[in-house]
């Protein structure tokens, strides 16, 4: 089997392989953050309280969809390192193993999660606002399959470069969303429930289309048959050594979010759970470039990596965080300017206009947890790409876990600066985390040079 075009790319020419894998993931997580945010607009309409609500259960879904991206980290780590090294057909029994472990994993995923859905949203402080909170839950966590299915499929076919067919579907998952939403909503009026339908069909539909593409189409690189699937263990772990801390990574961030939003609970009522959640929608905007960057390099280091390339792997690394520099100062400078127009984008309402000035105030802090998030996002990422996903793991550990709750917990309850506080200590944890991650990457990949060619 020889290497196309795609394949070419991100093992010869990082740079442009960087460019052209990232902007597809860009383009389509913005339209996902764009759905989030036009779902959380619909949703505000309804009141503070249905806002609240979608609140309490965004961390866990959060949980999910990072879960999914996690095994699917570890199945492109594993594929880009097989195609870096061109051993061609592991890499396409690697991408069979892969499809199994996500269809068996949402399977056990649903049921768990159905079960304990309730109990954890009262546990996470969400009593005032149950009746909305786990009807949402519920019609979300059921359809589980349509994230971690197209996750794992997308990871597939972003190891081979064909980014397109990676992104593009996630695009029209946030398109079909977006018209439904206010159709299920208030035209046929399921509020709160109406929502979460409109994701659930919205994420199935796009799902049908990647398995087309990849099992009926066949005219990928990796040409994926069931028929050729040799069951090797090993497989199985060298896709959840990467797989499972980058899931558990997810975890991390979702119970930081939902401690934030129990701390606020207490501090400050739902009403700044509400204002929370609506900025951290907002600034979701400005993860977006962060992540397409950091997913690219991914790829790219994998490849730089199973090839034994230093020189990629720095290249990787150096102009992943210029870039993202680049865009994350940009994005940072409008929302401090403009925090107080764009906080009327979730308080357009009567019912919601208390959360106006709250919501400003949350962005002009929060907003700073941009600037050097690109340091911490691709210390981790090229961490991954290595195989080192425990090292990854730790530095999200040190970040948000513990340099986040410290700083958030010091600031908010001791010195006694309530929501403001939280805030704040947030972005305290996440800078010094970041640049710590930075620093050791560099030390490693020096201390580990010897690898390399």
């Amino acid at each position: 089997m020889e290497a196309n075009e795609d394949i070419d790319l991100i093992v010869n020419h990082p740079k442009k392989a960087i460019n052209k894998l990232a902007v597809p993931i860009i383009i389509s997580n913005l339209f996902m953050i764009l759905n989030n945010i036009i779902d959380g607009i619909w949703v505000g309409g309804i009141g503070a309280n249905a806002l609240a609500a979608i609140g309490f259960v965004t961390p866990l879904f959060l949980t999910l969809v990072g879960f999914a991206n996690g095994l699917g980290a570890g199945s492109n780590s594993l594929i880009a390192r097989y195609i870096g090294a061109e051993k061609y057909e592991k890499a396409g029994n690697s991408a069979i193993h892969s499809i199994i472990l996500s269809v068996i994993v949402a399977i056990i995923t649903t049921i768990l999660l159905l079960i304990v859905l309730k109990p954890v949203l009262l546990k996470m402080g969400a009593g005032e606002v149950i009746n909305d909170a786990s009807t949402y839950g519920y019609i979300i966590l059921a359809g589980c399959f349509s994230i971690f299915i197209p996750a794992m499929l997308s990871a597939i076919f972003r190891s081979q470069g064909e980014i397109k067919r990676a992104s593009y579907p996630l695009m029209y998952t946030a398109i079909i969303n977006m018209i439904l939403d206010p159709i299920f909503i208030y035209i046929l009026n399921l509020g709160v429930a109406g929502a979460a339908i409109a994701t659930l069909i919205a994420a199935t539909i796009p799902m049908f289309q990647m398995i087309y593409w990849m099992f009926i189409k066949r005219d990928s690189f990796l040409k994926i048959k069931m028929s050729e699937y040799k069951r090797d263990l090993n497989i199985y772990k060298d896709i959840l050594v990467v797989g499972i801390p980058a899931s558990l990574e997810q975890f991390i961030l979702a119970f930081v979010s939902i401690l934030m939003n129990y701390w606020l609970t207490l501090l400050s009522g739902t009403i700044a759970v509400a204002s929370y959640t609506a900025t951290w929608r907002l600034l979701s905007v400005g993860f977006a470039p962060l992540i397409g960057i950091g997913v690219a390099a991914l790829t790219v280091g994998g490849a730089a990596y199973g090839a034994k390339n230093y020189e990629n792997m720095k290249i990787a690394e150096n102009y992943g965080i210029k870039i993202g520099l680049i865009s994350s100062v940009a994005i940072w400078l409008i929302c401090f300017s403009f925090a107080e127009p764009l906080s009327h984008i979730f308080a357009y309402s009567a019912n919601s206009a208390i959360l106006s000035q709250r919501i400003t105030e949350a962005i002009r802090i929060l907003s700073f947890f941009l600037l050097l998030m690109p340091f911490g996002i691709m210390a981790g990422n090229l961490f991954q790409s290595m195989g080192k996903g425990t090292i990854a793991l730790f530095f999200t550990i040190l970040r948000s876990a513990i340099l986040e709750i410290i700083f958030a917990g010091l600031f908010g309850f001791i010195l006694g600066l309530k929501d403001i506080g939280i805030y704040a200590g947030l972005v305290c944890g996440m800078s010094v985390g970041s640049i710590l991650s930075y620093l050791y990457l560099n030390f490693y990949l020096k201390k580990q040079r010897k690898f390399f060619k």
